[in-house]
């Protein structure tokens, strides 16, 4: 501890002391920097959160799992902000693989990239922005067989997905499990965000009747700008549940409509569903 707090004089702490702490004391960079934030010194990454996000606050999302279901258009975004915000664990979950059409707006997809495996992609990439941050990835699909381990130990889940079964189903198993579940959608120039905590069935009475059909965005399609908006939203409503602060989405949905700049709060409470 002495040699982190010789290294942070001003309670910031270097990258490189950082690693250096590690190779010394034979740690990972991620229990450097528990160690850190749980003696108030912060890593110089961070410095920027501090006047949003305190020390403790940092410590409390350092201390959380996410599971991130759908590594796509909303999924590789949210999964970048997780990472630069310092979520300690992401569990990144897609069986899919890069295809052409995903450059245009797939945060994670390079030409070099395409046949390659999202979820694998996704690991690698939070690798290199936030070495302290563990991604583990899972290329397979979200089903009924495996959703319960995925979702083991799990704070929040983040919706990425692009079909209303998928969702339906991780929102059954968060549900279960009394895990809250933050869902995002995306079609064209819209998108949805909305919470869904534990009893509240939200995603049934969003979904109500298409309970078979594809996500809208299989018809309208998706620019560049659609998912990286509704992704900071959803990462702003992790934020917030992982630190119990502010006022989530609880029992309502934000309809975001960026063609015409309009931003509708829907009450999605039973008396007026």
């Amino acid at each position: 501890m002495q040699f982190l707090r010789d290294r942070a004089p001003d309670g910031l702490l270097p990258l490189a002391d950082q690693a250096e702490a590690a190779g010394l004391f034979g740690l990972t960079l991620a229990q450097v920097e528990e160690t850190a934030l749980g003696n108030s010194i912060l890593p110089v990454r961070y410095q920027r959160n501090r006047e949003t996000i305190s020390i403790d606050q940092q410590l409390a999302l350092f201390r959380s799992r996410v599971a991130v279901v759908g590594c796509g258009g909303l999924g590789g975004y949210v999964i970048e902000e997780l990472a630069r915000l310092g979520i300690g664990v992401i569990v990144a979950v897609d069986p899919d693989v890069f295809e052409e059409h995903n450059l245009n707006r797939q945060l994670f997809a390079t030409p070099d990239l395409v046949g390659q495996k999202k979820a694998e992609a996704a690991a690698r990439r939070v690798a290199t922005i936030n070495p302290a941050v563990t991604c583990l990835p899972v290329a397979e699909a979200f089903a009924r067989h495996n959703g319960d381990e995925l979702l083991r130990g799990v704070d929040v889940a983040v919706d990425g997905l692009d079909s209303i079964p998928a969702r339906l189903l991780l929102a059954d198993r968060c549900d279960a499990r009394s895990i809250p579940l933050v869902h995002g959608t995306i079609a064209g120039w819209y998108g949805r965000v909305a919470t869904q905590f534990p009893g509240d069935g939200t995603m049934r009475r969003l979904y109500p009747r298409n309970h078979e059909l594809p996500g809208i965005e299989s018809r309208q399609g998706n620019p560049a700008f659609t998912p990286a908006v509704i992704a900071s939203l959803q990462v702003a409503e992790v934020a917030k549940l992982v630190l119990h602060v502010g006022e989530p989405l609880r029992n309502r949905c934000l309809d975001v409509d960026l063609y015409h700049f309009e931003v509708e709060e829907v009450s999605l409470k039973e008396d007026q569903a």
